[in-house]
């Protein structure tokens, strides 16, 4: 079964054949997370879409929202083909994972998606166009593992395409940019040809920007926007608003992600790097390996910045997402602390509960 070219239109690959190993000779499946909707999923299995949920060992042992399946995920599962439904019961191990601090002041992981190939970063080249959001898309696309590609849509209403494509070369160091009009149903081409049979790709941007007119152009017809998630067992309606794995035409599947008012660093120190190695280039240079670039000698960033070699906004914006992704590092350290000693607390109680039943 799993080499069924049904599993590998949906990017099932010898990766996750080797995963799924330890678990190939029980009485198991594997589906592939189509949709997440609460506590429930939809999933593309070799039997066609079914409902799934997670088992109660899964959901005892979770320790936050990161060890339950994402939109993309390939999952361990139970089959019941008689109900259409299917129990879930191990995540295999991602091969890219897109996420963010979840929002708000509690310290958590959201993962948005899982098993990306190419994260496609769009912008409008309107009111929208905005660089310092590029450079923080760029710094979490890199942390996922998955390859960039920078998408300037709206070129039907921009005056100035040339000088906007110079400034985004100039922060995205040989990240692929592609200049479409998804209105006019231009350049989409170039976004087909990268998701090939089995690749995965997701749309990721600001409202507004396009991203649904491209996923409608991608895969040739207008999506519904609001269909019936499954009669009798009153779970709402899905929208557009929830993120969903789309199988395109072409053999590739893409993931539509809403808008998000607000994305917090989750992790962020390889992806700082390759998002601003020009600026890490130059911190190497400088005197002392500890450098804060403020009144340090023979600081090598602040004399780039001194000779307007180095934008002093790209170098904010550096400065700022190094700031924040340490604020949340030491977040995550203290959560981590705090649920070790709850768990000695607990492994604690059960040793002196089973003593007291000895005595």
């Amino acid at each position: 079964m799993m080499s069924d070219s049904t599993l590998e239109k949906f990017g099932w690959d010898s990766f996750f054949e080797g995963g799924f190993a330890p678990y190939r000779h029980q009485e198991y499946a594997v589906g592939r997370v189509a949709i997440q909707h609460k506590d429930h999923y939809v999933l593309y299995t070799c039997g066609g879409e079914v409902w799934a949920e997670v088992c109660g060992k899964m959901r005892f042992e979770a320790s936050g929202r990161q060890d339950f399946p994402a939109v993309g995920d390939w999952v361990v599962i139970q089959s019941r083909p008689q109900e259409d439904e299917a129990t879930i019961h191990y995540v295999l191990q991602r091969k890219t994972k897109f996420s963010r601090k979840i929002a708000g002041l509690k310290t958590e992981e959201q993962i948005l998606a899982a098993n990306i190939d190419t994260v496609f970063l769009v912008s409008g080249l309107d009111s929208d166009f905005n660089l310092r959001r590029i450079e923080r898309y760029l710094s979490v696309v890199w942390e996922s593992g998955a390859s960039p590609v920078i998408v300037l849509n709206k070129a039907d209403i921009c005056d100035d395409i040339n000088q906007k494509v110079r400034e985004v070369e100039s922060v995205a160091f040989g990240v692929q940019l592609l200049v479409i009009s998804a209105l006019n149903k231009q350049g989409t081409e170039a976004l087909t040809a990268i998701l090939e049979r089995g690749r995965t790709g997701a749309l990721l941007g600001s409202s507004g920007v396009g991203k649904s007119t491209i996923t409608n152009l991608l895969l040739g017809s207008e999506r519904q926007k609001v269909r019936e998630i499954r009669k009798g067992l009153g779970r709402g309606k899905h929208t557009t608003s929830h993120r969903q794995l789309i199988p395109l035409p072409s053999g590739g599947l893409i993931i539509d992600t809403p808008g998000m008012r607000e994305f917090q660093l989750w992790s962020g120190g390889e992806g700082l790097k390759e998002s601003f190695e020009d600026v890490e280039a130059l911190a190497k240079k400088c005197r002392f390996r500890n450098c804060q670039h403020d009144h340090e000698p023979d600081c090598a960033v602040r004399e780039a910045l001194e000779r307007r070699s180095l934008d002093p906004q790209r170098f904010q914006s550096y400065h700022k997402l190094q700031r924040e992704f340490h604020y949340v590092k030491r977040k995550q350290d203290e959560r981590a602390a705090l649920l070790e000693k709850e768990r000695w607390k607990r492994l604690t109680r059960i040793f002196n509960q089973s003593i007291k039943k000895r005595e």
